[in-house]
């Protein structure tokens, strides 16, 4: 079965849906890093890179070439959503929310089979809910015959993925085809550790590591196993470098702790004026996570928000990948860090902003086997046999 990929980002739904037997015909997004690890690990599959709105059908038909298109993917960005204008009978009038309203103009122009959107769990509360039923009513009546819709909040834990992340995942089954949108039933009985997935990698302290290592360890379970997929070496292993004040600061903090429990002592200084204790204050700022519980939410901003369980130092890119179920064969390009003047995202950025592969198979994996059995009812082929005659 064929997908397009919308807001695809480095390509974490595309992996999962990959891994479950789809083949994406066409990629887009906004960021230029992004196509660059998209094209390095996806090199078969065409990319348009820029702002959805910009691109016409034709743009699309020239790489599709008259595909059929059986589903389509992506997570459109929906926090510009605002109903408070009652001015307005349509928030498609709003250009905030013309992101979302590309995903449904694409659904339109293909009336594909079923889609499936991704997004933040906060989705369903924005203002009182009523932000929820307005995307269903759009794609109830999207595309040729509309669509049975409904969403649920599923748990990457649940599938085998080393984090507790939440996300709300939309999914809408053609009319025509009479089926109800399905959602994966949790498949592990014990969650994926952090310890599980990051053990056997390199240890390196602050300031080391190389664009490409190799094992130094064999692989320590299921997980680690499953991550090599088989390759040699690691890629975007290197460990960003950190002051003596800083590792001093860490040393202090303890597995589940943060750097409000060492403030006093350790807390960050003021900008500028090192001698000042600063008075921003946050929970997340430097924690520690514990080796045997999966990680919290890789957002994008981990590459400070976490401390490795064991060593003074933040987490590397490839260890970010590894709680998120990148397999180490899947390469990450563009800058390692950011600054706030360059353009484009960085590899954690690219990292945290993903949906976790492992997750994406496994919904992939329910829609593939909800639409074979569609396409069984439905499009049958009958064969009739005639009975020879007799003299």
């Amino acid at each position: 079965m064929t997908s397009i990929d919308l807001f695809s980002g480095c390509g974490g739904m595309t992996l999962g849906f990959s891994w479950a037997g789809f083949t994406s015909v066409l990629a887009s997004d906004i960021d230029e890093n992004c196509e660059k690890t998209f094209a390095t690990n996806f090199p078969e599959i065409p990319f348009l890179c820029g702002d959805l709105s910009d691109f016409k059908k034709d743009d699309f038909d020239n790489h599709i070439k008259k595909a059929d298109i059986d589903v389509i993917i992506g997570g459109p960005p929906c926090q510009g959503f605002s109903l408070a204008n009652k001015r307005r009978n349509k928030v498609s009038n709003d250009p905030r929310n013309r992101l979302f309203y590309e995903f449904v103009k694409t659904i339109d122009w293909y009336s594909p089979k079923a889609f499936v959107m991704e997004n933040v769990k906060g989705l369903l509360s924005m203002q009182s809910g009523e932000v929820i039923k307005q995307i269903i009513k759009e794609f109830e009546s999207a595309g040729k015959f509309g669509y049975a819709v409904d969403y649920k909040i599923l748990k990457a834990s649940d599938y085998g993925v080393p984090q507790s992340r939440e996300r709300v995942i939309v999914m809408g089954i053609r009319r025509d085809l009479e089926m109800k949108p399905q959602f994966p039933e949790k498949c592990i009985e014990k969650e994926v550790t952090v310890e599980e997935a990051i053990s056997d990698l390199p240890q390196i302290n602050a300031g080391e590591g190389e664009e490409r290592m190799k094992y130094v360890t064999k692989p320590q379970g299921a997980y680690q196993q499953l991550m090599r997929n088989n390759t040699e070496g690691v890629f975007n292993h290197i460990a960003m470098k950190h002051t003596k004040r800083v590792i001093e600061r860490f040393e202090a903090i303890r597995p589940g702790k943060n750097l409000l429990d060492v403030w006093e002592t350790h807390g960050a200084v003021q900008r500028g004026n090192p001698k000042e204790k600063s008075k921003i204050k946050f929970s997340q700022n430097n924690l520690r996570l514990i080796p045997d519980k999966p990680a919290p939410t890789i957002a994008a901003s981990f590459q400070s928000n976490f401390i490795h369980p064991y060593l003074n130092r933040n987490f590397t890119a490839r260890e970010g990948a590894r709680l998120q179920s990148f397999p180490d064969d899947f390469i990450f390009e563009g800058m390692r860090t950011k600054m706030s003047w360059e353009k484009g995202l960085s590899q954690y950025q690219q990292i945290g902003n993903a949906v976790p592969p492992l997750m994406a198979f496994e919904i992939a994996k329910t829609l593939i086997e909800l639409l074979e059995k569609a396409t069984l009812t439905n499009y049958s082929v009958v064969k009739k046999f005639k009975t020879p005659s007799t003299s």
